[in-house]
């Protein structure tokens, strides 16, 4: 899936337009790192614990946007944003953009394009997930019992 937040992909034609496609997530920030993130505030500076939160619910709402694009059809989506509030303990991330079908047209492209077949991503891409957690797999530390 080629993902752009410009409104065209150099080197492609887009050939068929298929729709707005959203990717939601809500999240709630733990207890403990709400309390860590409190006692950080407290000397300023960035709070990783919540930078965390907010990179995986990207991530997360990512992975909801192309499972819609391909839903639809779409090898490609345009003028990709984010959108984000926070009400009370909770926040929203939202991804959207434009799903399309595109056609490689120049060498690079379709070089690129035959990459992403290939690999299912550009090389540079993080791959995008759904249920992601903000407990780290395989520590202990920090984690609720019983997980």
């Amino acid at each position: 899936m080629l993902i752009s937040t410009t409104f065209d992909l150099a080197g492609y034609d887009v050939t068929a337009t298929l729709g707005e496609v959203f990717g939601l997530t809500v999240r709630s920030r733990n207890i403990g790192a709400g309390c860590i993130a409190g006692f950080r505030s407290i000397a300023g500076g960035e709070i990783p614990e919540f930078t965390k939160l907010l990179v995986q619910s990207r991530n997360e709402a990512m992975a909801r946007m192309v499972t819609e694009a391909q839903a639809r059809g779409a090898n490609a989506v345009i003028g990709m944003r984010f959108d984000g509030g926070a009400f009370g303990q909770w926040s929203e991330i939202c991804a959207y953009g434009t799903a399309v079908w595109v056609e490689p047209q120049t060498d690079y492209a379709k070089r690129q394009h035959e990459a992403v077949q290939a690999h299912g991503q550009m090389p540079h891409q993080s791959t995008y997930g759904v249920k992601v957690s903000e407990w780290e797999a395989g520590s202990g530390a920090g984690r609720p019992p019983g997980t």
